[in-house]
């Protein structure tokens, strides 16, 4: 596999200045994404779900190999950002402006890897046409988020028996 996952790597484009590759994922990944997105949930967002095993299973019960696998074929990209050669976080903006996943492994925490995929999926929501974006944080990523220019657009809501906190951001044009 890693060989399959060197191939998709010189079609991605070069690595950025800090070592982040940010990619397309492919079927390859499905493994190390669900790693990822169960780990960023389990150990991350533990303000949120409280170490709570019946809070914290509906959250990550659709995050398995074969629902990453069903996400890639679905049309919508997922992307990854990669340190070291290993995925250490995932991504996914929808057509309609939504932006769906943004989650990181808690050993790349602090490495920039999250704010480079949202500025990544800005920058794609943006050359859609969106004149701007929407998100549902979780409590754990709130300051996160309006760091990066994010806005509260109402009160919390749930999702899957957690708060659940509706956000936006005006995209500006580029230049």
């Amino acid at each position: 596999m890693q060989n399959k996952r060197g191939i998709s790597q010189a079609f991605s484009g070069p690595t950025g200045q800090d070592g982040i590759l940010i990619r397309k994922a492919t079927v390859f990944d499905v493994f190390d994404i669900s790693r990822v997105l169960v780990a960023s949930i389990t150990d991350l967002c533990v303000a949120d779900h409280g170490s709570d095993p019946k809070r914290l299973a509906p959250w990550v019960a659709n995050k398995s190999p074969q629902d990453v696998r069903d996400w890639l074929t679905a049309g919508n990209p997922v992307l990854v950002a990669e340190g070291h050669g290993d995925i250490r976080a995932v991504a996914q903006a929808l057509e309609d402006g939504f932006i769906s996943l943004l989650y990181v492994a808690p050993e790349a925490v602090g490495q920039g890897l999250g704010r480079a995929l949202l500025a990544r999926m800005e920058g794609q929501l943006r050359e859609m046409g969106h004149r701007e974006a929407f998100l549902i944080s979780t409590s754990a990523a709130q300051d996160f988020y309006r760091v990066q220019g994010w806005s509260p657009t109402g009160p919390a809501t749930e999702c899957l028996g957690l708060p659940a906190y509706p956000m936006r951001k005006l995209l500006q044009a580029p230049g």
